[in-house]
């Protein structure tokens, strides 16, 4: 797939899923123009996914290999989807430019000149596409601005999720526990009646033998 001065391959990226492991996936960014370029990626999940280099510059008729690497995961996202979204920048740069040359406001928007990518987050099931930037211009900004925001909701969602789960497994422990102190009740009140029952054998044989032998005096 081409947009602008920047050819990406492939179109589609699939992260093999898998409890408590990490998974990656690459993608190939391929100057086919005369230009310096320079490129940058952006996730709305940062803690989540690394992205190496996640800027860099790309010569003319030169190839760049980025690699996205989804951290292990303690359970599968709910139906098996995700909506994670990454967004790929890129601008023309001068001739010469370096990676350390790289600065924020080479990405500010101006007509014409910035392009922008958007990649719908995966899932095992559902793999991300990219979308040409101009075709959708304004969930591109929106996409935009959420990268720059604080992702509170995001974390409160977790940490619900982690305290709901840990109620769960006091829950489960305080009913073992109740379980194995109503065994051992119930052992304890079939020791007491067992040892009742053989003092009053005891007490009867001992009153027959008083009988007998007072009818025999």
């Amino acid at each position: 797939m081409s947009t602008g001065d920047l050819h990406i391959h492939p179109t589609e990226l699939k992260f093999p899923f898998e409890l408590k492991k990490q998974s990656s996936c690459s993608m190939q960014l391929t100057n086919k123009s005369d230009k310096y370029v320079v490129f940058k990626v952006k996730t709305t999940n940062p803690k989540k996914y690394c992205v190496r280099p996640n800027t860099g510059v790309v010569m003319p008729g030169s190839t760049c290999r980025v690699t996205f690497t989804m951290q292990a995961q303690k359970e599968a996202p709910p139906d098996m989807q995700c909506k994670d979204k990454f967004l790929l920048q890129s601008v023309v740069a001068p001739d010469g430019t370096t990676t350390k040359d790289i600065t924020s406001d080479m990405f500010i928007k101006e007509d014409g000149k910035l392009q922008k990518n958007l990649m719908k987050g995966c899932s095992p099931s559902r793999p991300s596409v990219f979308e040409n930037g101009n075709q959708d211009t304004s969930l591109l900004d929106a996409v935009s601005r959420s990268l720059e925001e604080p992702k509170e909701k995001s974390s409160e969602t977790w940490s619900v999720i982690s305290r709901l789960t840990e109620e769960k497994t006091s829950a489960l422990q305080q009913n073992q526990k109740l379980q194995q102190e109503l065994e051992l009740m119930r052992k304890q009140v079939s020791k007491k009646y067992a040892g009742g029952a053989s003092l009053l054998v005891v007490f009867l044989v001992g009153l027959f033998g008083t009988l007998v032998g007072y009818i025999f005096k």
